[in-house]
């Protein structure tokens, strides 16, 4: 169980750190938040009107490689050092991840999943996110503090990210189980894509688990009996490896936080997933019920 607590934390615990005014450069806690475009929600905006008091606002987009022709890929060592730095966190900080959505959690395990991959541990996700945190009467504040700055080192753990090249191999070796996160419309390729410029369907082999299937009707995620059952009646087996992808390397990190809840604490995650590989991919690798790809 020691593994659940750091991975996932109560509202409870985070109220109670909150009101004994434990957040500091021990305890630091992250709004999350991120949106996509189609849902016309501005992170930031929102985190100005009210957050949770004492976090401040990890921005996807801001902490990413500026220079990939894709949202919000991993950004390098030195990169996210400086960033997470200067929100003052240091390897000796406990991180508390949150966001906004109205799902409980989307775009947290993201960042949950990000400081792990660059070997910082101690880490946490708040089960049920803003929206938990509003239904147990946790406390709200727009007043926005800026912590001290500090030094974090970050090393990258490269086996964790997949690119495009590996996803190719794997689809003809078929060594690798492979979940994508996405909605089932958006995965069997009836429900669009909420970028333009891509359709929606799934490479072969890949095994489809919503992200949202594995959160209870109050955003929280199910207990751990229920995501083992879920994971063996989609046929995945958590002995071996596991990669997840998604439409931008976002929604694949809950099925990261949810294996590790479980005691498979390796995930990997295709960084550019589906927007990626649809963009690559040659049109007898995109499996769709709806519009093909044209060569």
């Amino acid at each position: 169980m020691a593994a659940q607590t750091r991975a996932l934390v109560s509202t409870q615990w985070l109220i109670n750190a909150v009101k004994t005014n434990q957040v500091g450069p021990k305890l630091r806690v992250l709004d999350a938040s991120w949106y996509l475009p189609k849902t016309q929600r501005s992170a930031k905006a929102e985190f100005a009107q009210r957050h949770i008091p004492g976090a401040s606002f990890f921005d996807i987009d801001a902490c990413s490689d500026q220079n990939s022709g894709l949202d919000h890929m991993l950004p390098d060592s030195s990169g996210f050092s400086r960033y997470v730095g200067d929100l003052g966190v240091s390897n000796d900080t406990h991180v508390v991840v949150y966001d906004g959505s109205d799902f409980g959690s989307f775009s947290a395990p993201r960042v949950w999943w990000m400081f792990r991959v660059f070997g910082h541990s101690s880490v946490s996700v708040l089960d049920g996110g803003m929206r938990g945190w509003m239904a147990d009467g946790g406390p709200l504040t727009a007043e926005s503090s800026r912590p001290e700055r500090t030094d974090f080192r970050a090393t990258l753990n490269r086996s964790w990210v997949k690119n495009y090249e590996e996803i190719l191999e794997n689809i003809r070796t078929k060594r690798v189980q492979v979940v994508d996160a996405r909605v089932e419309g958006r995965f069997r390729g009836t429900e669009p894509e909420p970028r333009d410029d891509v359709l929606p369907g799934h490479f072969p082999g890949t095994i489809n688990m919503p992200f949202t299937s594995f959160l209870d009707e109050s955003g929280k995620l199910h207990g751990a009996e229920r995501l083992s059952e879920m994971f063996k009646e989609a046929g995945v087996d958590l002995q071996k490896p596991l990669w997840a992808t998604c439409g931008s390397g976002v929604t694949a990190c809950q099925v990261a936080l949810t294996a590790h809840l479980l005691g498979h604490p390796g995930v990997c995650i295709y960084d550019g997933s589906w927007s990626e590989f649809f963009m690559k991919a040659s049109p007898e690798y995109i499996i769709s019920e709806g519009e093909a790809k044209k060569v």
